[in-house]
């Protein structure tokens, strides 16, 4: 089966740069996939896009070197399976709460006895090779989102479940939940996310976040962070167009500015 470059990335304590697609277009999906990152997540939550534009953007990405991930909108089963089958590398999936819902998250991404997948991998042949059943559970990760004040407190239980491969956490969300805005400062979040950081490498899972820019990335990293996503394909797209305009007009105060909310992620 066809290697799983960011769960070898992990296992040596390296870290993993992932882009981020809001956009619904295999080129930006191509293009993205050839800039270097070793994982690319197509985002079904948030993004601009329903499965057939995911669809075409996961065979874009397949001819490039980085990982194909896919943020679901939501803890549907059918449609986890629908985009593992599609070919998906691993799974991200929003709003994971309790180790119940954890758990629920962890079935649907695993083939039989671990969990309860449905037969039929249609693209993951294709994509991760002809033993692709066989090593799927293997080599497909299982990414819960962490972003609730309850996911918090219970970081402990949903860390129980067995099969977990990372935590995602949203930055923004758990903003959100805890102090209440997305603004800065935010001390209950970020005291929330040093919790999850604590409890997941007593654990030995890593964690991964959404970024606004590559500067925060670097500082994530710094704190534990083992995935880093610095952005999104639109806000990369928007800030250089505004810093090119501000460049052409000789306007420092039209030059692109961190966006404290990072387009809701």
């Amino acid at each position: 089966m066809r290697e799983n470059l960011v769960r070898r990335r992990l296992a040596a304590g390296e870290v993993v740069v992932n882009g981020w697609l809001s956009i619904g277009s295999s080129y930006s999906a191509e293009g993205i996939g050839h800039s270097g990152a070793h994982a690319v997540t197509v985002d079904l939550q948030h993004g601009m896009m329903g499965f057939q534009e995911a669809l075409h953007m996961l065979q874009a990405l397949s001819a490039t070197p980085a990982v194909p991930l896919v943020r679901v909108p939501d803890l549907d089963p059918a449609k986890i399976m629908h985009l593992l089958d599609a070919g998906a590398y691993g799974i991200i999936c929003p709003m994971i709460s309790t180790p119940e819902q954890a758990a629920a998250f962890v079935a649907a991404c695993r083939y039989p006895p671990h969990g309860n997948r449905s037969f039929g991998p249609s693209r993951g042949l294709l994509y991760g090779g002809k033993d692709y059943v066989a090593e799927a559970n293997a080599t497909v990760m299982a990414i819960p989102m962490i972003e609730t004040a309850e996911a918090v407190e219970r970081i402990d239980e949903i860390l129980e479940v067995d099969g977990i491969d990372m935590l995602y956490v949203g930055p923004n969300d758990l903003a959100f939940a805890m102090d209440g805005h997305v603004g800065f400062p935010r001390p209950k979040s970020e005291a929330g996310i040093a919790t999850v950081l604590a409890a997941a490498q007593r654990k030995s899972v890593p964690v991964g976040i959404f970024c606004a820019h590559a500067e925060e990335a670097r500082a994530r990293h710094a704190q534990g962070c083992a995935l880093v996503t610095p952005g999104n394909d639109f806000g990369h797209l928007t800030r250089s167009m505004s810093g090119a305009v501000a460049a052409l007009l000789d306007d420092p105060e039209a030059a692109p500015r961190p966006a404290a909310a990072a387009h809701g992620y």
